[in-house]
């Protein structure tokens, strides 16, 4: 009985142990997998951009004047020559009570000066009459030798100047008119009075057929010089504008193939890129960090019919393929990680992750290209965490 009693506690401090043992002893830690493959890799460049006319003509007022209601509404179509607005003089301004009675007032004193100026261009008549009459009975004289050359000469001088006194007399006469009818207008007419006329309106006309993309200015009103009034292109001739931030847009140059995603249509669109303009510009980010930004204009090269339902100012995603190759060694951008000056990856091997440096290529963002360290096939532990070291035990997830 006594052996049998130290057996049982020999067994029970064995098991105690060994469960001891077990416990402390790390367990595999358990992470995601993923193949090393051969496969095509596309690196592209992602913004958001819109599309717009690629010729846009906006019509303002050459002119100040009172501009007329525009009968056209967005989208119709125009014809090269079309009078798409029309301006009237601007109409004078209406007069107060106190406007008004100095008016009156100026048509008083012009009636007046009208009534001295033929009173003088009366005078100024008789006295040419009496001039001429005088001259023709010198002149008689004269030839009978009664007067002398002097005196011929004087009676023709006196009638010659009699002669423009009156005729100055009745152009006095004329400009008291002209005044006496311009401070009657001044009075009678105001801007709620009389109607349109044609004489001197300016009609505005299109310079290029296409269809009406807006129109600024629609009501009729008054209108300073250089207002726009409508605006005018062709939407089927679209090119796409991006903003790409300035250290991605060196990388995009003339000709690179793009695709438009996400503008409403089953299948992408392909483009290419037709210029990337020199001046940056700063925008400010939605998180509100100063961005310096690079304008990516492209054009659309698949068949019109795919996407004639695009408009100016449409929302789209453009992507900049700036580099593909077909048979690429690839493995998830998640695997690696920084090592020292370069990358490396976890491989499992044995159960236990085996640190190995590899040289990367191309990458755009989920997928990275293996130069160099790792083989076709071979298995690489994704998102590692701190937990993993050279020699950890791993199990897959």
């Amino acid at each position: 009985m006594r052996w049998r009693r130290w057996v049982l506690l020999f067994a029970l401090a064995a098991a105690v142990l060994l469960a001891v043992v077990f416990g402390m002893m790390p367990r595999p830690v358990p992470v995601d997998m993923a193949k090393v493959t051969r496969g095509p890799l596309r690196v592209t460049i992602e913004e958001e951009g819109k599309t717009r006319v690629k010729d846009r003509f906006v019509l303002s007022a050459p002119v100040a004047g009172f501009v007329q209601r525009i009968d056209l509404h967005v989208g119709d179509n125009v014809a090269r020559g079309q009078v798409v607005a029309q301006l009237d003089p601007l109409r004078p301004s209406v007069l107060d009570s106190r406007s008004r009675a100095e008016a009156a007032a100026r048509v008083e004193a012009a009636k007046s000066a009208l009534d001295a100026a033929r009173e003088n261009a009366r005078v100024a008549a008789a006295d040419d009459d009496y001039a001429r009459a005088k001259h023709e009975r010198t002149k008689k004289l004269h030839g009978s030798g009664f007067a002398s050359d002097d005196d011929l000469e004087r009676a023709d001088s006196e009638a010659r100047r009699a002669l423009s006194t009156r005729r100055s007399s009745e152009f006095a006469v004329e400009v008291a008119r002209f005044d006496l009818d311009a401070a009657r207008t001044q009075l009678m007419v105001t801007s709620g009075e009389g109607g349109r006329s044609p004489i001197g309106n300016v009609p505005v006309r299109a310079p290029v057929g296409g269809r009406v993309l807006g129109i600024p200015h629609k009501d009729e009103g008054a209108v300073e010089a250089g207002r726009p009034l409508i605006e005018i292109g062709d939407p089927r001739a679209l090119e796409v504008q991006v903003d790409v931030l300035s250290n991605e847009a060196v990388r995009i140059r003339p000709g690179t193939p793009v695709l438009f995603e996400r503008w409403g249509g089953e299948v992408p669109l392909e483009g290419k890129v037709r210029t990337v303009e020199p001046a940056g510009f700063t925008k400010i980010s939605a998180l509100g960090v100063e961005e310096q930004r690079v304008l990516v204009i492209a054009d659309i090269t698949s068949p019109a019919p795919l996407w004639e339902r695009l408009g100016d100012g449409y929302r789209l995603e453009a992507g900049f393929i700036v580099w593909e190759g077909d048979g690429v060694l690839q493995v998830p951008a998640s695997a690696l990680f920084r090592y020292g000056e370069g990358w490396a990856a976890f491989v499992p091997e044995g159960g236990r992750a085996r640190r190995r440096t590899v040289e990367t290529g191309q990458r755009n963002g989920l997928v990275a290209q293996i130069l160099s360290g790792l083989a076709e096939g071979e298995t690489v532990i994704t998102h590692p965490s701190d937990q993993i070291e050279e020699g950890t035990r791993v199990r897959k997830r």
